[in-house]
């Protein structure tokens, strides 16, 4: 699949599953993408997604992301009921629990 625009993505995930605040969910996003904060990248970044120097990542705008690999070898099996769901906070998407 091709990268999206953070931004998309970050809105997507606040309007279905966090209406929390975009912040936390593009952080969270950027460190998926670091290869030194996780031990596996879980999203394929494309842009300025920091440096092991502190440099932050650039605004969401700037940015594009896709699931890795490794990330979609996770969620092969999430709709073969291995893995509960229940009602977002506005029972209008479901979420796994």
């Amino acid at each position: 699949k091709p990268h999206k625009k953070s931004a998309r993505i970050t809105g997507d995930v606040m309007g279905k599953y966090h209406p929390h605040g975009d912040y936390s969910i593009y952080e969270a996003m950027v460190r998926m993408a670091q290869w030194w904060s996780y031990r596996y990248m879980l999203v394929d970044g494309h842009g300025n997604f920091g440096s092991m120097d502190g440099d932050g990542a650039a605004a969401q705008r700037y940015t594009e992301a896709r699931m890795s690999k490794i990330a979609l070898e996770m969620l092969r099996d999430i709709n073969k009921n291995t893995v509960d769901f229940v009602d977002n906070y506005d029972a209008n998407e479901r979420e796994p629990l």
